[in-house]
């Protein structure tokens, strides 16, 4: 069972779900991003997700766009980002981490090379955000072949036929994007998302994580009703572009963040149960 897999259990009998934190590698400056995700796991990050910076982020509102603008300005490129897990590893050898990004890059490397850098570097999941699974074979055989889970969105538009395409090409965990729109959006339908998770659970065993449109921590607790996962990005990112002149200020705010969100979810799992 991958670390992914593994987290997941745990948090089934503890009776919790998990918080996943995106934040993208190298923003605003590279030096940061280790000790930053080691912050995020410390204020309550079950799994983290690390952006892979890319130079048409399709799927990614402003927040996300800009925040690969600034670690682009820094060239940082998905070698650098395996450097950068390679370093987190030293210290954490428990929490798994996700690369979410583009094929591009991952093209131009070869599916083969990428996954076992990926793997050895100790990444634990990848999630392609413009590689639908009809068209994903040879990333998804090369990913497994080195233990590594191919994770694939779904959305409110996802019709019964694709939720079981998805589904049957995914590992880990499956990603629900809660609205039609990019990151960032404040459109978050709590009961919209509930019925949807109800129709992937018909299909599937895995995990469900929700992203998209959570912003603080009662939406991060409402999602939790429903979801496996919550994911939180913008809501990250976004302050990290409030601190990019107090670079030492970041660590210290997200986690403030994040921690706020676990104790909600936490709150609600604990209602929830009495």
């Amino acid at each position: 069972m991958s670390r992914i897999g593994s987290r997941f259990q745990q948090l089934r009998e503890q009776g919790r779900k998990a918080l996943i934190p995106y934040v993208t590698a190298g923003d605003p400056r590279p030096e940061v991003t280790v000790p930053l995700l080691h912050a995020l796991v410390k204020a309550g990050g079950d799994i983290v997700e690390i952006g892979v910076p890319f130079s048409d982020p399709m799927a990614d509102g402003p927040v996300i766009q800009a925040a690969c603008e600034r670690a682009l300005m820094h060239h940082v490129s998905l070698h650098d980002v395996l450097d950068m897990v390679r370093e987190f590893r030293r210290k954490d050898d428990a929490t798994p981490v996700v690369l979410m990004g583009y094929l591009n890059p991952i093209e131009v490397w070869g599916y083969e090379a990428f996954a076992a850098a990926a793997a050895e570097a100790g990444v634990d999941g990848v999630l392609t955000v413009d590689m639908p699974p009809e068209e994903g074979d040879s990333l998804t055989v090369a990913l497994r072949r080195q233990g590594l889970d191919a994770i694939f969105l779904l959305a409110p538009t996802s019709s019964a036929s694709r939720i079981q395409k998805v589904c049957h090409s995914a590992s880990g965990f499956v990603y629900y994007v809660s609205f039609k729109g990019v990151t960032g959006a404040n459109r978050l339908d709590v009961n919209a998302v509930a019925s949807k998770l109800e129709e992937i659970r018909e299909v599937t065993d895995l995990p469900v994580g929700v992203g998209f449109g959570i912003r603080d921590p009662e939406s991060a607790a409402q999602i939790a009703r429903f979801a496996d996962a919550v994911v939180v990005g913008s809501a990250l990112v976004g302050k990290i572009a409030s601190l990019v002149d107090q670079p030492e200020a970041i660590a210290p705010a997200l986690s403030e963040t994040l921690s706020a969100m676990r104790a909600a979810i936490d709150q609600q799992a604990t209602s929830g149960n009495a």
